[in-house]
Formats: C-alpha cells, sequence, structure tokens
C-alpha cells in the first residue's frame, strides 16, 4: 500500500462521525434511546461517513437525491447517509431538551438567529464536563473577542491587543476561505449528537475554533514574553491548556470530526510561521502611513467581496465579513489614535515591562473604562445595525420585512456586517479611549 493511500486511509478513519460519537459518549452524552434505536437500524453508518473523502463526496446538493453539487450545510441534504424517518433522531430545528435520567435539565443550547436552528435531545450525565466544554466552545464565540480584545486594549498592552487582532483576522478569514473552498459536511447526525448548531449551516474543514483556539494562546506568547516580566512556563502551560480545551469541545460539541480539529492546528501552526514575522510591519504600517486608512478599508473590503463568492449563502459569509469589519476598524482606529497622541506605546528602554501593584484605584479604573468603554461599544453596535440594514435594503430593493431572510442577501449582509463592526472596532481603539482621556480614566 503507497503512502497516499495509508494517509487517504487514516483520515478517513479521522473524520469518521462514529469516533465523535464515542468521544461524546465517553464523556457522558447519550442520544435518547428512541434515536440510538433508530440508528442501529443504519448498520452501515460508519462506512458512509467517510465519503467526504471521496470523489462524489460532499452530498451538498441543488435537488434533492441527487449527489454532487454544492448546498448550503445546515440544509438536511448535507449529509450522504440517509436518516431515519418516524421516531428516528431530532432534526436541527428540534427544541433542545438536554438533561440527565433525573428531572435535572440543561438550559437551551446557543440557537442559530438566522436558520432557528437549535441543539438536539440528548441525555447528560456528567455535568462538570459539559459546562467545561461550553466554555471552551465560547473561547471561540464572538462573546469572547468582544471582551477579551477591548480589554486588552485598554487595560493591559495595546500594542499586544493590536497585533492579536492582526493575527486573529488573517487566520480567521484564511479558514473561512479554506472551509469553502474544499466543502466538506459537518460529523453525521446520527450517529453524532448536536449540542450546538449555531455554526451548522457551515462547512467543517478546517476548524475555525481550533484555528483561534491556537493562534490566540500561542501568539500571546509570542507577543508578551520579552515584552513583560515572568516566567516562560507559564506560557508553556497556557498554550497547551487553551489550545486543548477549545478544540476538544468542538468535538464534544458535536461540531467537528478529529481531522477537522488536527487540519485547523496544523494549519494555523503554517499560517503563523509563513505571516508572524511581518505583524510589527503591518501594526506599524497601519499607525503611521498617511493612507493607512483607505489602504485597510479598501484590502479588506476586496477580501470581503472574494469570500462573498465562493459559495451559496452560509453564517460564515457575515462571520467572514465581521472578522475584516472588525479588523479594519480597529486598525483604522489605532491610525487616529496614534496620531493624536492618545494611548502611546511605552518607549522600548522601558522593556521589559513589570506589572504594577495591583491597587483600588488601579483595579476601580480598569473596571470602570470596561463598563464605560463597552456601553459605548454596543451602543455603536446597536446603531450602526439599526441604520444599516434597512438602508441597505432600499438600495439594492429587497424586502425588508424579514430582517432574516433579507441578510441571506449578500447585497445586506456584506456593508451591514462591514459597516456595522467595522464601527465597533473604530470605538474601541479611538471613541473608548478618546473617552477615557476625556473623563480622566486613561
Amino acid at each position: 500500500m503507497s503512502l497516499r493511500q495509508r494517509l487517504a486511509r487514516l483520515a478517513a478513519r479521522l473524520q469518521d462521525p462514529q469516533k465523535v460519537a464515542r468521544f461524546q459518549r465517553l464523556c457522558g452524552v447519550e442520544a435518547p434511546l428512541s434515536r440510538s434505536a433508530a440508528a442501529a437500524a443504519v448498520p452501515m453508518e460508519g462506512e458512509k461517513a467517510e465519503a467526504p473523502l471521496s470523489g462524489d463526496a460532499r452530498c451538498r446538493e441543488r435537488q434533492p437525491g441527487a449527489c454532487g453539487g454544492p448546498q448550503p450545510p445546515g440544509s438536511d441534504r448535507n449529509q450522504c447517509s440517509a436518516k431515519p424517518s418516524g421516531g428516528g433522531g431530532a432534526p436541527n430545528g428540534v427544541r433542545n431538551g438536554l438533561g440527565p435520567a433525573s428531572p435535572r435539565r440543561a438550559g437551551a443550547l446557543r440557537r442559530n438567529s438566522l436558520t432557528g436552528e437549535e441543539g438536539e435531545l440528548a441525555h447528560v450525565s456528567n455535568w462538570p464536563l459539559y459546562y467545561l466544554f461550553c466554555f471552551g466552545t465560547e473561547l471561540g464565540n464572538e462573546l469572547f473577542y468582544i471582551l477579551f480584545f477591548p480589554f486588552w486594549i485598554w487595560n493591559l498592552d495595546a500594542l499586544v491587543g493590536r497585533r492579536l487582532v492582526i493575527i486573529w483576522v488573517l487566520v480567521m478569514y484564511l479558514g473561512q476561505c479554506t472551509k469553502d473552498i474544499i466543502r466538506w459536511p459537518r460529523p453525521a447526525s446520527p450517529p453524532v449528537v448536536k449540542l450546538e448548531v449555531f455554526y451548522n449551516s457551515e462547512y467543517s474543514m478546517p476548524s475555525t475554533h481550533a484555528m483561534s483556539g491556537t493562534a490566540i494562546p500561542i501568539s500571546l506568547v509570542l507577543l508578551t514574553y520579552g515584552r513583560w516580566q515572568y516566567p516562560l512556563i507559564y506560557g508553556l502551560i497556557l498554550i497547551p491548556c487553551w489550545c486543548s480545551l477549545v478544540c476538544l469541545s468542538r468535538i464534544y460539541m458535536g461540531m467537528h470530526s478529529i481531522l477537522d480539529i488536527i487540519a485547523g492546528f496544523l494549519y494555523t501552526i503554517l499560517i503563523l510561521a509563513i505571516f508572524y514575522p511581518f505583524v510589527d510591519l503591518i501594526d506599524n504600517f497601519n499607525q503611521t502611513h498617511k493612507y493607512a486608512p483607505l489602504i485597510i478599508i479598501g484590502l479588506h473590503l476586496a477580501l470581503g467581496i472574494f469570500s462573498f463568492t465562493l459559495d451559496t449563502w452560509s453564517t460564515s459569509r457575515g462571520d467572514t465579513a465581521e472578522i475584516l469589519g472588525s479588523g479594519a476598524g480597529i486598525a483604522c482606529g489605532s491610525h487616529v489614535t496614534y496620531n493624536m497622541g492618545l494611548m502611546l506605546d511605552p518607549p522600548l528602554d522601558m522593556l521589559p515591562l513589570v506589572r504594577p501593584p495591583i491597587t483600588v484605584i488601579l483595579f476601580g479604573k480598569a473596571m470602570l473604562r470596561i463598563l464605560v468603554g463597552m456601553v459605548f461599544v454596543l451602543l455603536a453596535r446597536i446603531i450602526m445595525k439599526k441604520l444599516t440594514i434597512p438602508l441597505a435594503c432600499k438600495i439594492f430593493n429587497i424586502p425588508c420585512d424579514d430582517v432574516r431572510k433579507a441578510r441571506q442577501h449578500m447585497e445586506v449582509e456584506l456593508p451591514y456586517r462591514y459597516i456595522t463592526y467595522g464601527m465597533v472596532g473604530f470605538s474601541i481603539t479611538f471613541l473608548a479611549p478618546y473617552i477615557f482621556s476625556f473623563i480622566g480614566i486613561s
């Protein structure tokens, strides 16, 4: 057997959804008995799961029953294996009813606001692992990013925060585009239990959660070690803990196969190895070049338009525009902040930086910056959302009575996400620091 054949067989085994289901059962997640019995009536499920590696792999057809052309991965036709009918598995639209055998039940998991999908019915017996992996998966979601990056920029080290954003935008953009080029489906359900379906309408390979969960801790250590005084062992502990938690949480949630996770991890290492040496140059350009804002906006917008032409509609379109808009807004805000003399980076002769003693005043100012800053960031998000969606609908003559359907048009989703989150990013690096300086808490 040739090396190529061996690698293909290994990849097929790593993509087997039965392995995902086995990991879920090991962690205390079980499908209801009715679905388990129905799934047992499909004995070849494990073999069918290897279909994505074959020539007619993706089963994303534009016509039901066909196999070969792309289809939004959240649809019922995104798996090659047939789902049992009657008393079979709960479809993605079923109300989530997580809970162990006892009356205690879990609250509803994150719901896909655009497709209406929710997590499947399941029994959870290991609650500490359930909450641990829920936390792990949130480390790759919007709520975490909108708190993590501002906290670094406002309270810890603006330079590290800006450069983390540059790396995050690059890694996430390449990951999202690669998903839409490869077009592999999510693990088949059954046998997998879908505890979260917020990203179920996206493709699977590679896992962008795994990419983010790898890029952020590694970049954090690379950017801070030598700039700040702390033992390197702290960073060497942080990287595997953070990365493992995020990666395992995606398998636990039923969103990714083992192959998706490994590919996301290795892809991120490759991206960092190629692009990390240029991060300082990009950040300095964003701050100091005379025409940086025009170049930043034009480049990010061009990348967004390109990514929107890769596939039919899915939530990844909006996520990509959101990522690019945030990156452009933060870069433009840092340019204005630098030229106005707000939040200047410490001179090189002060390095390495030492953590200041934590006092009541220091802690109080930090909390006040978070509270005041997040109020303005969220206000910017709400206002821009209210303005951009109706305006885009009016310009492109798209009905606006159903916002969910309207946002599935590229002409609405791209400007809405790009402008709204561009303003959010601009608020983080300019508007909020300006307010901090004005009220004396900078």
